[in-house]
């Protein structure tokens, strides 16, 4: 696969995002269409139980997930930033620490949960129907976690090396031979949930040694470094990692605040539903990741660009930038809302038989549910841009509120108000409010700097 020509010193900023965005967004949304095609297979081969099985085990994999865009958020800035600065070595060293100290993490999380199987399905909420099938899912899919990591924080250090094209191959390749072992494993092999999660596991291993084969053997400046194994080097690498988290944190905190929309979802959908409306609120949630996905490359798309131009003290550039990444956004988040708004019968009927009650409560509840995805795409975009200017404190405040504060009342709230169209309205309502709170914070900003100057 040929290199790209990425040259963060002295492009044209307009040009430079659209080279990052084009292979970013592709690739993103070729690992959102293995989440969809896993979800279709699941639902068409086991069932609405299927897809009420897999939304139960969701929130596990946005923990892992988080971690790793937590780390590799963090490790891409501040890379990023010591590259702006001349500081090879010292860019590579966090590189490598990064990969290292999340796969050791998720490793020992992944240990403790296949240890514990049971205890952790129904700490998640599975009811004794679905117990078996979550547990049959949420155990093969653990193996794979450890190479995610290797994917997922890989993929920010190849774009900021300069191969966004690689990173989107990275994604392909996978997702294609998913969709494939998907279907090998469900259908033929007739495996259950416990194929789609087998086939899942294989296709994060592919991505993982992808993505090392290039930071190893064709890295142009960021190559892994073997640290050195002494006692200074490991409070170092602590150090390191703990400041590549505090700027990444709010990925993390983005992940959780989908993991607790899903955990908080089912069971007030359980509560008022039963399973079957577990089940319809999993096909809303297989295609929550895809809306994150846009929003989220969007943000790092434009996040080396920025953060490089940060590192170098170049704030016209910036905002340049920024302006591109909202009206982006905009564009994009606009054209889902009215997507999933208009089309909820074809949507739904990937996943399961309209005529089943599942189908009915998913048909029903699409229209609500779509009025909150050009918020959601929106809000993930200007966190991510907060995050690359190292502005932790107003990204983290921003994720606590779409994620917690105002989620969760929401959930409570408008389920007693309106009925059954409250529940899916919970997350639309959770981000509208955050959006607003992040304009006027803006605006009040914008307005203390104009009085300071005059």
């Amino acid at each position: 696969m040929k290199r790209d020509s990425i040259d963060f010193e002295s492009s044209d900023i307009g040009r430079l995002f659209r080279k990052m965005l084009v292979p970013t967004l592709l690739g993103t949304l070729a690992m959102s269409a293995m989440t969809v095609i896993d979800g279709m297979i699941v639902g068409h081969g086991v069932g609405a139980i299927g897809v009420a099985a897999v939304n139960i085990v969701v929130p596990i994999y946005l923990i892992m997930s988080g971690i790793a865009l937590m780390v590799g958020a963090g490790c891409s800035v501040v890379s990023s930033i010591h590259l702006a600065q001349g500081k090879l070595k010292v860019a590579r060293l966090n590189v490598t620490q990064a990969l290292s100290v999340s796969a050791l993490v998720v490793a020992l999380i992944g240990a403790v949960i296949v240890t514990f199987p049971t205890a952790t399905a129904k700490l998640l909420g599975a009811s004794p129907t679905l117990l078996p099938h979550v547990i049959d899912y949420m155990v093969w899919l653990m193996p794979g976690f450890v190479f995610e990591m290797f994917s997922m924080i890989g993929l920010f250090i190849i774009r900021l090396d300069g191969a966004p094209r690689y990173a989107m191959w990275c994604n392909i390749i996978p997702a294609v031979l998913n969709a494939i072992l998907d279907w090998v494993c469900v259908y033929p092999l007739e495996m259950g949930v416990k194929g789609a999660s087998v086939a899942t596991s294989i296709c994060m291993i592919i991505g993982g040694v992808m993505s090392l084969t290039y930071l190893i053997f064709k890295a142009d400046n960021l190559r892994l470094q073997l640290p050195k194994l002494s006692l200074k080097s490991l409070r170092l690498t602590l150090r390191n990692i703990g400041y590549q988290c505090r700027i990444g944190l709010s990925s993390l905190m983005g992940e959780l605040s989908m993991a607790i929309l899903i955990f908080v979802g089912n069971l007030v959908f359980m509560y008022h539903l039963g399973d079957d409306g577990v089940g319809a609120f999993g096909i809303s949630c297989y295609y929550t990741p895809f809306f994150f996905s846009v929003g989220n490359s969007i943000a790092q798309s434009a996040q080396p660009i920025i953060s490089y131009n940060y590192g170098a003290g170049r704030w016209k550039n910036i905002r340049h930038i920024r302006h591109m990444l909202l009206a982006t956004s905009l564009a994009v988040g606009t054209a889902m809302t009215l997507i999933f708004a208009l089309l909820p019968n074809p949507l739904v009927a990937l996943f399961v038989d309209i005529e089943t009650q599942a189908g009915r409560i998913a048909i029903e509840g699409f229209p609500y549910f779509a009025t909150g995805i050009i918020f959601f795409i929106v809000n993930v975009a200007i966190i991510g841009y907060y995050q690359s200017i190292e502005r932790i404190g107003r990204a983290m405040l921003f994720v606590a509120l779409r994620g917690i504060i105002f989620v969760i009342p929401a959930f409570v709230l408008l389920p007693k108000l309106i009925g059954t169209p409250g529940i899916w309205l919970a997350m639309p309502l959770a981000e509208l409010l955050a959006l607003l709170v992040i304009g006027m914070t803006n605006r009040y900003k914008s307005s203390t700097v104009a009085q300071q100057r005059d």
